[in-house]
Order: structure tokens, then C-alpha cells, then sequence
């Protein structure tokens, strides 16, 4: 019998509803609205790059341009809806998503222990109980107060100092949390001062089964079709071996269907999805056609290689490349335009000018840039001045690059 089959376009909404970037950006984006908002994205990444605004908060922005920094702020540090740990890299997660990181928990104990010896980090782990006494006895704390009679490195995460390694390791196998950021350094606390008590690793089972499921269920949910390998990538904790074999067991209860989905290039490929996400798709409306900033490390982005397939849009962050490499910039912005990603733009907020700079915009090949085009591009750019803070927009010279 013939697979089902979803054709770009139809596919590109289905993926882009299903990110919150299919409809128009607009509604409240505080409290538990954007709480509700994070929980249909899964989570948000963290990043502190900042030359327009931090990644978190462009990503929030660009669907509910209501939202402000300090939204996120007292809803992570003020009202403990969020919690902060990793996924494929570290993230804003929700609450209530926390029992389900007692796998990842307990996985990251055993993974650093055996990298972090790997990278000689030697002593770290003879300073564990040294820490948690500190963290017990002195209240929340940050990597400045631990350590201080160590040889301090570079700061970069390759030289931290055994007393740093041991914070870092505390937090990421559960028995230290992060209960906020000054500037962009993190404070930990206690775990069982933090999280409620029912909730805190050790006194609830970890259920490795159970988790596996629920991860592989919410990520599909989250991305509406996907290969076995694109679900375990999600959350980055189950394994593929993991999510194969949950895939395999839902396809012969009936719970999935394998489907075909037309690539950018008209190529076909096979993922799962759950019955009836063709015939829902079908009746997704278009996406909106005015231009959006997006960060590079949107939810819609992250898996650089299905961006590219599902879009056609190649697209490589380049801060870690030398300047003479670049092909385009050191931090450059994706542009969306409707159900499209239309090209790239490279810009700054130079505060001590007051001026949101323009260096330059790169237009996809497919698109025909014009003067609607420039004024699409010229209201987001407004509005994401105003995001900044700063009080307007320049262009420099030979901005646009086609």
C-alpha cells in the first residue's frame, strides 16, 4: 500500500505550526501565557551572545513581540515555572517536564565523570563534598566563591578549576540546581531547597521506560514528523537504539504511520507521525507574509540538516570560525517570510549610538528581492530596534548583498 504523502508547502506549515511560527506574532507573553508558550516549543535554548538581544529572548520575541526579558526572568527565578538544564545544549525547561530529567540526571553522571577524567580535569572529584558543605552552609552561590585557592584558568569552560568542574557536575547529575543569572553567571542552590520535595531526584523512581516514551512521544509532538533518530535528537537523552525501537513499538499498535514527505528539493522521505497528521495538515492556513527575525538558535533551527531539507536553507553559525573564513558574519540572523526562509541578515545593536547597524543582508538565490521586500524588512528592523533599546535603524553602505 502506498505511503502517505505530504507535500512541501503543506509539510513546511505542519512544521512551522507546530514551532508557534505559523501564526501572526502577537498575544500576551508573560506569566502563564509564555509559560504555555515554552511548553509547546519543549524549551528554549540559552546562549550568551548578545549582539542584538540574548537568543532566548529573540526567540521568544519573535512570536510574541509583547515579551521582555524581565518576563522571563521572574517566570524562571520568581515563580519556578521553568528550570534550567540541558538538552542538546543548556535550556529554559518547563517545571513540569522535571521528572522526566531524572534519566538525564542520572545519564550525565556516568558521561562526565568519564569525559572529564578523559580531559584530565584531575581533582574534581575530590572537591564534591567540599562544594555541597559551601552550597549548604553559605546559601546559593556562584563559580566566583568556590575555588578560591585554586589556580584560576582562562574561564573557558576547556580550563575551569577542579572547584568549578565539581559546581558544573553537581548541577548537571541533579544534586545541585540553578535558581538564576547575574549577568550571565550562573547561582546554584541545593536541590531539595529548590525543587518540591516529591519531585527531587532519589524520591521519585526513575522509570527509564516510562521517560523513554514521554521523550520520544513530546518530541514528536513538537516536530509533528520525524525519523526515529530526528526523536531521540530532540531532547538528547534517549538513545537512538531507544527511540528506534519505541518508534517500531508504536507502529505495530497503531499508534504511528509511516508517511512520505516531499523535501525541498522534491526528493521524498520516510518518517513517522501519528495517524491523521496528513488529512490535519491539509487544513493549516498560511503562514504570515510579513518578514521576522529569527535567532540562530530557534527551536525551528536547531537541526541544521532537516532546516535544510525541509527549507532549503543552509545555514552554519560562524562565531567560532576565523573572520577571513566567514562566508557571511560573525552572528548572523535567519530572515523567515511566510512559510520561506528568505535570506540572512548581519546586524548589531551599537548602543552607545543608540543605532540598530545593518552590515549586510544576504537574499536567499529563489528570492527576488524588491522594494516590498525592503519594506517588510525595514518594519521588523523597527520593531526589533525598539526590542533592543535602541532608538533606530542604519544601514551601512552596500547593505544588500545580491
Amino acid at each position: 500500500m502506498a505511503l502517505q504523502r505530504l507535500d512541501n508547502q503543506t509539510a513546511r506549515r505542519l512544521f512551522l505550526d507546530r514551532h508557534a511560527l505559523l501564526e501572526q506574532p502577537a498575544g500576551p507573553a508573560k506569566g502563564a501565557d509564555l509559560l504555555t508558550l515554552i511548553q509547546r516549543l519543549g524549551f528554549v535554548q540559552l546562549d550568551s551572545i548578545n549582539t542584538v538581544a540574548r537568543a532566548h529572548d529573540v526567540i521568544l520575541y519573535s512570536r510574541r513581540p509583547g515579551y521582555r526579558s524581565k518576563h522571563l526572568k521572574q517566570l524562571y527565578e520568581r515563580d519556578r515555572g521553568l528550570f534550567e538544564h540541558w538538552t542538546h545544549d543548556a535550556a529554559m525547561i518547563p517545571m513540569a517536564f522535571y521528572p522526566h530529567w531524572h534519566l538525564r540526571f542520572l545519564r550525565d553522571t556516568e558521561m562526565l565523570r568519564k569525559r572529564w577524567r578523559n580531559w584530565r580535569r584531575d581533582g574534581f572529584e575530590a572537591r564534591f563534598e567540599t562544594v555541597l558543605n559551601h552550597v549548604r552552609d553559605h546559601g546559593p552561590i556562584s563559580s566566583s566563591d568556590v575555588g578560591k585557592d585554586e589556580k584560576k584558568g582562562s574561564g573557558g569552560w576547556w580550563d575551569w578549576h577542579p572547584s568549578k568542574t565539581a559546581l558544573e557536575y553537581l548541577w548537571r547529575s541533579g544534586a545541585l540546581t540553578v535558581i538564576g543569572r547575574e549577568g550571565f553567571q550562573k547561582r546554584y542552590d541545593l536541590t531539595e531547597r529548590v525543587i518540591e520535595e516529591h519531585l527531587c531526584p532519589g524520591r521519585l523512581p526513575c522509570d527509564t521506560q516510562a521517560t523513554v516514551n514521554w521523550l520520544c512521544s513530546a518530541a514528536l509532538d513538537r516536530l509533528g514528523f520525524a525519523t526515529s533518530g530526528e526523536l531521540a535528537a530532540f531532547w538528547d537523552t534517549a538513545s537512538a537504539a531507544e527511540a528506534k525501537a519505541w518508534c517500531a513499538g508504536q507502529l505495530r499498535l497503531g499508534e504511528l504511520e509511516e508517511i512520505e514527505v516531499e523535501q525541498a528539493d522534491g526528493k521524498l522521505r520516510r518518517v513517522f507521525a501519528r495517524p491523521g497528521t496528513g488529512e490535519a495538515a491539509a487544513e493549516l492556513g498560511p503562514a504570515p507574509g510579513r518578514m521576522r527575525v529569527l535567532s540562530p538558535f530557534d527551536p525551528a533551527l536547531r537541526d541544521r540538516k532537516r532546516a535544510e531539507r525541509l527549507f532549503g536553507f543552509h545555514y552554519r553559525i560562524e562565531v567560532f570560525t576565523p573572520a577571513p573564513k566567514r562566508q557571511y558574519g560573525y552572528y548572523v540572523f535567519p530572515l523567515m517570510e511566510g512559510a520561506r526562509l528568505a535570506g540572512r541578515i548581519d546586524m548589531k545593536a551599537e548602543r552607545d549610538a543608540d543605532i540598530l547597524r545593518v552590515t549586510a543582508v544576504w537574499p536567499e538565490q529563489d528570492v527576488k528581492w524588491s522594494a516590498a521586500r525592503t519594506r517588510r524588512l525595514e518594519a521588523e528592523l523597527d520593531r526589533m530596534a525598539r526590542f533592543a533599546g535602541v532608538a533606530s535603524v542604519v544601514f551601512s553602505d552596500g547593505w544588500l548583498r545580491l
